[in-house]
């Protein structure tokens, strides 16, 4: 099968980006492929898929911003920052007011400066931060620059808070939880994240797994693969 274009995948929970990508590799039988964002096995959400010459245009999508929905849970701290790791931390104690979570909600939006997680892909001296927290080593870490354009509780019911962000590229949202957490005085992980967003594609144009793989074994999947060219016209017309 020839196929060059784009998939915009709404990965499934508890598969890696990689997983996606081999998925489709397999489907299609098409030895390029790649993608423009990793997203964690517990997140869901857009994961733009690219197929053939397609992978030639990743690099044009890889800085684009990002929006998230997420919840996170107060009192419980994990060493991956997310539902997946390890509880480090509990505090029964916590009771926050929803005007104290707002205000701290409020001093992360904007510029601000991030360490990345030891849970990231992010290299140092050649070596990838999650290798060495694998192995229980914990290295210093630069903060780096990120912005936060909307950062909104969208709802709370103790001890879980529903948000909603839209942030540049680079943004670890894993990260961002756990420090407001930490500002919030009891500690909190990340317990749900769905991507709604990866400049310009919306969770709207998003196909599930298991409707690509229909689609494959029809002999139709052809027909929800996009253009690259034309998404980068279209971004670039508005």
């Amino acid at each position: 099968m020839t196929m060059d274009g784009i998939i915009i995948v709404n990965k499934p929970k508890g598969w890696t980006s990689f997983d996606v990508v081999a998925k489709v590799r397999g489907l299609t039988g098409v030895r390029r492929v790649g993608h423009s964002g990793t997203l964690d096995p517990m997140a869901t959400g857009v994961l733009p898929v690219f197929l053939g010459k397609a992978t030639k245009s990743i690099q044009y999508f890889l800085n684009g911003d990002k929006g998230y929905n997420g919840e996170m849970v107060l009192g419980v701290k994990t060493d991956t920052g997310d539902a997946d790791g390890k509880v480090i931390m509990t505090n029964d104690e916590c009771r926050m007011t929803n005007e104290g979570i707002i205000e701290i909600f409020k001093k992360y939006t904007g510029e601000i400066r991030q360490t990345p997680p030891m849970y990231s892909a992010v290299k140092i001296k050649g070596k990838k931060l999650y290798e060495l927290a694998r192995q229980g080593i914990e290295v210093k870490r630069e903060p780096r620059k990120v912005s936060i354009y909307e950062l909104r509780v969208t709802h709370y019911e103790a001890p879980r808070i529903v948000f909603t962000a839209l942030c540049s590229k680079g943004t670890y949202i894993r990260q961002l939880v756990a420090d407001i957490g930490d500002d919030l005085g009891c500690g909190a992980h990340l317990a749900k994240l769905e991507r709604y967003y990866a400049h310009p594609f919306h969770l709207s144009q998003a196909i599930g797994l298991e409707t690509v793989v229909t689609l494959a074994r029809a002999g139709i999947l052809s027909s929800v693969v996009l253009s690259p060219e034309e998404i980068l016209e279209s971004a670039n017309g508005r």
